[in-house]
């Protein structure tokens, strides 16, 4: 008989289970009241209950953990510092949409030399996600494959749905049965109404495919997630970070029956993307919120130990703490600019 399935596909390899994965790099107690206690006042700033303000900063993507623990112990002490007026929740990106093709991130390609090594990538995010904990700091990453949770999400305390899968019903779908707050980003031409759409749809119970803790496909049935809320990361055309912007974001909130805050993305395309206009948009930021914006929950920056960006290339041929995917500003303008964005926050 003739093969009419998987003829484009060259070998399927078996993966770790999220169960093993868990029981290899186990969560401690310390680790899992971090990410809780986390988590809840993550909820309570996006309804206003909480008036301080959330500050989501990191590198674009992770591909060093020398570096990644090295910028972690710097944002850990600014936390300290800034703790009565933000939280800070550090960026620990491990999986990279591609518009065509390029580095995919350190979950698919860990040794960035195209072997896909892809359950090294595995532990080395929850690996670092549990080192991370164990300094202080809780966790933010993007959610791209419907998989990926199921071995890392108990880590997380803040997750967002990209600006081109958030229009995606599995995407949706997952968000609604996930545990932690999760942000979906306006469409790349600025649209705004596809991502309270997903928020919207996000809130309502759904049922899909998934896999277990033990790998084993299932149907999921959630409950739907009540703390979903748009990033606002400006459009193809212009920035949408400015007061006029953030109040048009209200009234769709407002229409839709949503009460949750905003997190204002200072890069991507609020920075025309280029990483040092992100501080242009974090003043004016601060300074909406200085002057009694409410529906500001927070700001997202794109940071690392060295600015700039480089072309992902072998490890030791790398420059140390600069980022390979996106552009980011470096560390004395984080912390210059967290300090900024603290000093605008009324309680």
């Amino acid at each position: 008989m003739e093969l009419t399935d998987n003829l484009n596909i060259v070998q399927f390899k078996p993966l770790i289970t999220p169960e093993q994965l868990k029981e290899k790099f186990p969560e401690d107690e310390q680790v899992a009241h971090l990410v809780a206690q986390s988590r809840r006042t993550i909820q309570s700033i996006l309804v206003n209950e909480d008036k301080r303000r959330i500050v989501i900063t990191g590198p674009c993507s992770l591909h060093d953990k020398k570096a990644a623990l090295d910028y972690a112990g710097r944002l850990k002490k600014l936390q300290d510092k800034t703790a009565k007026k933000l939280i800070l929740v550090m960026r620990a990106y491990f999986e990279k949409p591609r518009t065509t093709l390029g580095w995919k991130g350190m979950l698919y390609d860990p040794y960035l030399d195209g072997s896909d090594n892809i359950e090294e990538g595995f532990n080395r995010a929850r690996g670092i996600l549990l080192e991370i904990g164990k300094i202080g700091l809780p966790c933010a990453t993007e959610f791209l494959d419907p998989i990926v949770p199921q071995y890392i999400a108990d880590l997380i305390s803040w997750a967002s749905i990209g600006a081109r899968t958030a229009e995606s019903q599995i995407h949706r779908q997952m968000a609604s049965g996930m545990s932690m707050p999760m942000g979906f980003k306006n469409a790349t031409d600025g649209n705004l109404t596809p991502a309270v759409d997903a928020v919207s749809a996000a809130a309502s119970a759904h049922s899909f495919l998934g896999i277990s803790r033990n790998g084993q496909v299932i149907i999921a049935e959630t409950r739907g997630n009540k703390y979903g809320h748009i990033v606002m990361r400006g459009g193809t055309s212009e920035p949408n970070y400015s007061a006029e912007y953030v109040a048009f974001a209200g009234i769709l909130l407002k229409k839709a029956g949503i009460p949750n805050g905003v997190i204002i993305d200072c890069s991507h395309a609020n920075s025309s993307k280029d990483y040092k206009l992100q501080r242009k948009a974090i003043i004016d930021v601060a300074g909406q919120v200085k002057n009694g914006s409410s529906i500001i929950s927070g700001v997202m920056l794109e940071s690392f130990i060295t600015g700039g960006n480089q072309k992902p290339a072998k490890p030791e041929k790398l420059t140390y703490g600069q980022s390979i995917t996106d552009g980011c500003i470096d560390w004395d303008e984080t912390e210059e600019l967290i300090s900024l964005f603290a000093d605008a926050v009324k309680l």
